[in-house]
């Protein structure tokens, strides 16, 4: 028998004076009402209501645990009214993990337009090129670049958009260099290289002939995309940077897009979090919301 709804029964009957009227109320029968009062004296081991045909009254024993059930339930109820008041209202600190070229214009400004929306969540951005187990550091949700085919993971995913990936250089390192045209004049070119990407060292293009990989001597390598950034602005190489990263030095020609007959791989941004059964309407929103505003 459930031992939470028996102190419920307890406390109606107590409060009415009588079974009847608690039953009524509570749409039980008698009988079962009485059931759950007996449930919980059996478990004490003691009497709760001293009754008669007319009258009911608390044992000292039931007077002590009416008033501590009365408590705990009410305290309950503000718990739970508490809890649908936070469904509905999107509050609270969300915490996304992310790479670190997110730092962007094109991103910040995405962040600003949600928090006009949603001014009580706070947006907590760690922003890593590692993948972070949600779980184990407490995060809400990663978002995560993928080349290509959907990201391998037990956590739910949802994409979000495309974002291109594009081969370019700086304005001055292709005037002293030459502007390649095909794969075979791209591989004279020097490159600034990712580590652990399916860049490093190589570039692979879907083409004509189909997939061509183009072997490029490196002059950098680095494990941070801003680094990849600044070394590329300094004319070291050519680099393969995320446009979202780079949208305002390609308008004011610091960095220039290389035009060949391949394309690079497609490129997709994913919201990643733990699968619950009930998510935070701080997560869905926020998700919700990246979808709407990249769709066009």
């Amino acid at each position: 028998m459930d031992t939470l709804m028996s102190m419920k029964v307890l406390c109606r009957v107590v409060e009415l004076g009588s079974f009847v009227a608690a039953a009524e109320q509570l749409n039980l029968s008698t009988a079962m009402t009485s059931k759950h009062v007996m449930h919980l004296e059996r478990n004490l081991g003691t009497r709760l209501l001293n009754r008669s045909s007319r009258h009911l009254s608390l044992t000292e024993a039931g007077t002590l645990y009416y008033e501590q059930c009365r408590e705990m339930l009410d305290n309950l109820e503000m718990v739970e009214a508490a809890v649908r008041r936070s469904t509905v209202v999107v509050r609270g600190v969300l915490k996304i993990t992310a790479p670190v070229w997110f730092a962007n214009p094109l991103f910040t400004k995405a962040l600003a337009e949600y928090r006009s929306r949603y001014p009580d969540v706070v947006l907590d951005m760690s922003l890593n090129d590692r993948i972070v187990d949600l779980v184990e550091e407490g995060f809400d949700l990663a978002l995560r670049v993928v080349h290509g085919s959907e990201p391998r993971s037990s956590l739910l995913t949802r994409r979000i958009c495309p974002i291109p990936f594009l081969l370019v250089g700086s304005s001055d390192y292709l005037q002293k260099n030459g502007r390649p045209k095909t794969p075979k004049e791209l591989s004279k070119h020097v490159a600034i290289s990712y580590h652990y990407s399916q860049f490093a060292d190589e570039i692979f293009f879907e083409g004509p002939n189909g997939r061509e990989t183009i072997k490029l001597t490196v002059s950098i390598r680095s494990n941070n995309t801003i680094m990849e950034y600044q070394a590329t602005l300094a004319s070291m190489g050519l680099a393969v940077l995320p446009e979202w990263l780079i949208a305002d030095d390609l308008a004011n020609q610091r960095l220039e897009v290389l035009e060949l007959d391949y394309t690079l791989p497609t490129t997709f941004l994913y919201a990643i979090y733990t699968n619950q059964r009930y998510l935070s309407p701080k997560i869905t929103t926020f998700v919700d919301f990246l979808v709407d505003y990249f769709s066009g």
